[in-house]
């Protein structure tokens, strides 16, 4: 059963409330954005191979220049970062259209994407050190967090939704430079949220030249994510695939936001409620869990089996998400826990990123099954590792 108490007593705080709703439009290209790309690209060029490719290149971008954005941010503010993403994140996304259409799979093209993931406007970091910055009961952030998790969920469930009926009824070209309009204007609406008026930041955040990385234990934790994230893009590109396979590309979206589904009802169960393992091992079970469920899509079947176990594979990812960002706020130092955060979705876009690269080459060589096979397996290898974490209470 899943309990509102906790999600209603942090919408009780009217600039918590106002802070959320303001980072909604900035953060719908994290739904759009990836699966644009995968599709413009491989319509333009007819390979996955080169559009997972094109797709890491843009991820990766994201994943090499986050951290730095993240120390800037902890020294000096979100202000200037935003400020400036949101017009290089549009201008980079639209010229990736046009370069697309002359040469698809060129350097140019990957240079471009490269480009517009490095220019990603920073808001869902943002919002997690605000979080931090203003609750102090692991309760209510737990809950936040899964909020946070949940949220995600659903850009992603309305994202591919959006990047499918543009794809049916335009272009793929449309869905991308829909990623452009939403990350300029929900960047610019975030930046008058109150996350950026009540904003603070520690004296000597930037002391230590490795910030967060010295620290052992953040180190270990950045290893599983890795290899789970593995299994996210794996699985993306897996089910672009599959829905090729059927002749029924736009279908891909669908089921993409079908697993989301799952995941948002995972995260509102997870952090409705207090749960007695520690948080290392619940972290382990929940990505073991979800290796099992990876696995199944490699199952023979039909289209409705298939969208029923997307729901179910869904439903232990955004609860992962969250305890990994409950284990960055644990082990992270609150001097250095914007970066910390980067250096999180560093590892798991980066995972995303090599994971899409890896499927692309599998379904070149084998087939869509194969790319659900090694999504399990670096699950579970995570969930092994996780095993040996170790947080502070």
């Amino acid at each position: 059963m899943i309990s509102l108490d906790r999600y209603a007593a942090l919408l009780a705080h009217p600039d918590l409330r106002a802070t959320v709703l303001a980072s909604v439009i900035g953060r719908l290209p994290i739904g759009i954005t990836g699966l644009s790309i995968l599709l413009l690209v491989q319509g333009a060029s007819g390979s996955f191979a080169a559009a997972g490719a094109m797709t890491a290149a843009y991820i990766i971008g994201l994943a090499c220049v986050a951290p730095l954005l993240g120390r800037i941010i902890d020294r000096s503010g979100p202000r200037d970062v935003l400020t400036i993403s949101a017009v290089a994140f549009p201008g980079t996304l639209c010229a990736l259209v046009l370069a697309t259409h002359i040469a698809p799979d060129t350097l140019l093209s990957a240079v471009l994407a490269f480009a517009a993931g490095a220019s990603f406007p920073p808001i869902t970091v943002c919002m997690r050190t605000y979080l931090r910055q203003q609750l102090r009961e692991e309760s209510l952030l737990g809950a936040a967090y899964s909020l946070e998790s949940v949220l995600i969920e659903l850009i992603f469930i309305v994202g591919p939704m959006l990047v499918a009926l543009l794809l049916a009824v335009v272009s793929a070209d449309a869905a991308v430079l829909l990623a452009a309009l939403c990350g300029a204007s929900g960047t610019l609406l975030f930046l008058r949220s109150p996350a950026l008026a009540h904003w603070h930041t520690e004296p000597h955040a930037a002391s230590r030249q490795f910030g967060p990385l010295a620290g052992r234990d953040f180190t270990a934790l950045l290893a599983v994510v890795l290899g789970y994230a593995a299994a996210f893009g794996l699985v993306e590109i897996g089910v672009t695939a599959y829905a090729a396979a059927r002749d029924l590309p736009a279908m891909a979206g669908v089921l993409l936001a079908l697993m989301s589904a799952g995941s948002a009802i995972g995260g509102l169960a997870y952090g409705s409620r207090s749960w007695a393992p520690p948080l290392t091992r619940q972290f382990a079970i929940a990505l073991g869990l979800m290796g099992f469920g990876m696995a199944l899509l490699a199952l023979p079947g039909n289209v409705w089996s298939f969208a029923l176990l997307s729901f179910l594979a869904g439903i232990v990812m955004a609860p992962a998400l969250t305890m990994q960002a409950m284990l960055v706020a644990r082990i992270a130092s609150s001097r250095h826990a914007t970066e910390a955060f980067t250096w999180s979705s560093t590892a798991l876009l980066s995972g995303v990123g090599l994971g899409m690269a890896l499927g692309g080459w599998l379904i070149e060589r084998w087939d869509w099954r194969a790319t659900f096979v090694a999504a399990s397996i670096a699950a579970f290898s995570s969930g092994a590792r996780a095993m040996s974490l170790r947080a502070p209470r």
